[in-house]
């Protein structure tokens, strides 16, 4: 049964789309354009009332463009087999690997102990141990794996409490900056890479599709790195300070959680063969990935990242697992577990693009915004840093990234600026929805654990939320030329 938003969608979605079919063709604009526009708004509002699975939204130009004669399905289908498709692939399958062997868990413990045991310690710990594994892990899976890690610590800690002083203690502060931090983390650290997040990839693929531009994993890690660790300073700072309010963060029980973290990772036992494969396979992608970017080698002139995502992936069909386990490191009951619907979604995102770049609907947003030249460009990015802040706080990031990179990108063409000046800020934001539980996974999974309530979430992301805004902008500026390089 659809719920009252998917309803709104299922009806709102089409009545707009026959609407705009249906008005006279707006001056300047070709048939085609206004077609496309139409099947934009149609998957806009099935991606934001969430009326339909995103994935088989993301299909709909596959029919919908070859029947409004906007374009042949033969040239419609190829986005979904786009090159950055398999760049997040390969990333997939490298991730489920490193989940397959617990690899991920035993470098999230090793952070988490070295990094140190006080309340302030630990926080810092859990963000860093999830934001370094979201850099290459969905932020899904790092949120579940770390939460009940992340349990045990806290429900230990109140133990020891109600122990010394003989009462019960609720909700408390400790809890919820911990379970707050790993969601933010996780939001945070997808940031940095092509990988750690759909929207990068959509972005990536999209300005190669509408200005035959290319980034390399190594050109976006030059603006999402330094813009994710600021980022990440700020939202440590943030719930650093409501420890203060914490009973639970002032006893000086520091050795008992170093104890416990360590217990943890004791219990997993020395490092496996199959984990010491997965690191060297995943650290050679990683460095292969940077060095290609860094120094363009000879022997990697004709290989591009997606071709070294998949030359690692598939490298862990064939390498053996210890005699214990017997096959190999992945075998394919374990890799079709990968989020294919994410994929599709993907493919979407260039499909749309390509239509808006065939029919001319790019090129007409960039003459009808021709108005907005009389603005300064900061208060620009700064209006569209804050709306899509915002709106993704409600909507899918991939969606939104989909939908607005190629009217941002006519926008700034239109202020005679460099398309990234505005798609960059906005795929950027799209990862920063810190207010409510539907507005990531990693904020739904910690509000699941029933550690924090709604108005706690909402308090605390919607500082998160400003100070986004205002860093991205500032930071999306300054740090612009490097990735136009």
């Amino acid at each position: 049964m659809f719920s009252a938003r998917q309803k709104v969608g299922l009806f709102l979605g089409p009545g707009l789309f026959i609407l705009m079919l249906l008005l006279p063709v707006p001056e300047g604009m070709s048939p085609e354009a206004a077609r496309v526009a139409a099947v934009a708004m149609l998957m806009a509002s099935f991606w934001m009332a969430e009326t339909v699975p995103f994935a088989a939204t993301a299909m709909l130009p596959i029919f919908l463009f070859p029947l409004l004669k906007v374009m042949p399905t033969a040239e419609v289908t190829p986005a979904y087999g786009n090159h950055i498709i398999f760049l997040l692939m390969g990333g997939f399958l490298i991730a489920i690997a490193m989940q397959r062997w617990q690899l991920h868990r035993r470098i999230a413990l090793t952070i988490i102990c070295k990094v140190g045991s006080s309340p302030q310690l630990l926080l810092l710990g859990f963000m860093l141990a999830t934001a370094v594994l979201s850099m290459w892990i969905s932020n899904t899976a790092t949120t579940m794996m770390m939460v009940p890690v992340a349990m045990a610590i806290i429900d230990q800690n109140r133990e020891q409490y109600e122990k010394r002083t003989q009462q019960k203690i609720g909700t408390d502060y400790f809890g919820v900056t911990l379970m707050l931090g790993i969601a933010y983390a996780a939001s945070i650290g997808g940031v940095s890479t092509l990988v750690g997040t759909t929207s990068n990839a959509i972005f990536v693929g999209m300005v190669e599709t509408l200005y035959g531009i290319q980034i390399s994993f190594f050109g976006w890690m030059k603006i999402g790195l330094p813009i994710s660790l600021v980022m990440f300073c700020v939202a440590w700072w943030v719930l650093k300070t409501k420890l203060k309010n914490s009973p639970m963060a002032m006893q000086n029980n520091e050795a008992d959680l170093q104890k416990h973290v360590r217990q943890t990772l004791d219990d997993m036992g020395t490092i496996s063969r199959e984990e010491t494969y997965v690191a060297l396979v995943f650290s050679m992608v990683a460095l292969l990935w940077i060095v290609r970017g860094l120094f363009q080698p000879e022997f990697l002139s004709m290989i591009s990242d997606p071709g070294i995502a998949m030359m690692g992936a598939c490298s862990l069909f064939i390498i053996p697992a210890g005699k214990q386990h017997g096959g190999f490191l992945l075998d394919w009951s374990t890799a079709k577990k990968i989020p294919w619907d994410m994929i599709l979604m993907v493919g979407g995102g260039f499909a749309l693009a390509g239509g808006f770049m065939d029919s001319g609907l790019t090129e007409w947003l960039a003459n009808e915004m021709s108005i907005l030249r009389q603005v300064h460009f900061f208060i620009v990015i700064l209006a569209v840093v804050l709306i899509v802040t915002f709106l993704t706080e409600v909507t899918s990031n991939a969606a939104t990234v989909s939908l607005f990179v190629p009217v941002m990108g006519a926008l700034a063409l239109t202020m005679d600026l460099h398309p990234f000046a505005l798609i960059v800020p906005v795929t950027i934001a799209s990862s920063m929805a810190f207010m409510l539980p539907v507005a990531t996974p990693p904020n739904a999974i910690v509000f699941a654990s029933r550690q924090v309530t709604i108005e706690q979430m909402i308090n605390t992301g919607i500082k998160l939320n400003l100070y986004a805004i205002v860093l991205i902008s500032v930071l999306s500026y300054l740090l612009l030329p490097l990735i136009q390089q």
